[in-house]
């Protein structure tokens, strides 16, 4: 029993650190996303280039799909599950698209802060995970060096922050967001992950395309200049396809916040591209505060589940 107990334990732990480690790539593809972003922003409309993105997403893990699956990808059972968990992501980004109009992007980063304290309320809720202190506190001190980061160590800024109708539209998607996370562990009914993803996607697609079906045909597709499909082909491959996996990946490796707690490293991934690509460093203040979401983080996943 010994013996069984330990290869269980060792498992298990196995499996943790691939979902620490599937986060930590997520964090990096979703952060090299938003050079290229700003790059294309100016040539296409946000809800064109998502739906566009998403198609091609869609494609792609398709044929991941059948090649894993060796062609046999069946219509899903219970489809309403991955309406449901795309209708979610697509609320997040329809109301980050509406915010940025309407707060900017500082304002916005701050409320997005708040995602992984709700996912560990969600969790709790709906798959019955309770923190432990240790956790909560490690996303609090997070959350505070990712803060830090966004308003580039400006205390006055910080102070200065206020609530409009942008960042409560985008508390709502960031709501959905972290309620995404545990409900796909919820509604999981053992199909493989290739599958479970690319009906996940298909759902938000569909949402997304349904939204922003004007923009769609009103933009002029053969006009648009080299960097804008540059940007499309990475979205779609590694923040729709490849980060929609990893997430589900590590959601059922990981408790919901401990999962989301990595969208903090953000900040600082784009702080290191930033001086990588010769843009210039950040300042010694707003790098403390990197290290310190850093610092929490490692924390975070050191520390045990429950």
């Amino acid at each position: 029993m010994t013996a069984i107990s330990s290869h269980r334990d060792h498992a298990v732990g196995r499996q943790k650190v691939q979902g620490h480690l599937a986060m930590l790539l997520f964090a990096a593809l979703v952060s090299g996303s938003y050079s290229l972003g700003a790059m294309a922003a100016p040539h296409i409309g946000p809800a064109a280039v998502n739906a566009v993105r998403f198609v091609f997403g869609i494609a792609v893990m398709a044929a991941v799909a059948a090649i894993v699956l060796r062609g046999r990808i069946s219509p899903p059972r219970a489809p309403w599950r991955f309406l449901v968990l795309g209708l979610l992501m697509a609320v997040f980004f329809v109301t980050m698209f509406v915010a940025l109009r309407l707060a900017g992007p500082v304002s916005t980063g701050a409320v997005f802060t708040l995602m992984p304290l709700m996912a560990a309320g969600f969790g709790r809720l709906i798959l019955g995970e309770a923190p432990r202190p240790v956790v909560l506190a490690s996303l609090v001190l997070a959350a505070s060096g990712a803060v830090w980061v966004i308003f580039r160590g400006d205390l006055d800024a910080l102070l200065a922050f206020d609530i409009g109708l942008g960042e409560m539209l985008f508390l709502v998607g960031v709501a959905c967001h972290a309620a995404y996370a545990p409900l796909v562990k919820r509604l999981n009914r053992g199909e493989p992950l290739v599958a479970f993803t690319l009906w996940s996607l298909f759902g938000t697609g569909l949402w997304i395309a349904l939204y922003g079906l004007r923009e769609v045909l009103s933009t002029d597709w053969t006009s648009l200049p080299a960097v804008v499909w540059v940007a499309v082909a990475y979205l779609a491959v590694f923040t729709t396809a490849g980060t929609t996996f990893l997430v589900q990946f590590a959601v059922l490796r990981l408790p919901a916040a401990k999962v989301l707690a990595y969208n903090y490293l953000t900040p600082s991934f784009v702080i290191l591209y930033e001086g990588l690509l010769g843009h210039g460093w950040t300042t010694a203040s707003v790098a403390a505060g990197a290290l310190v979401t850093v610092a929490a983080l490692l924390l975070l996943a050191l520390s045990p589940d429950s």
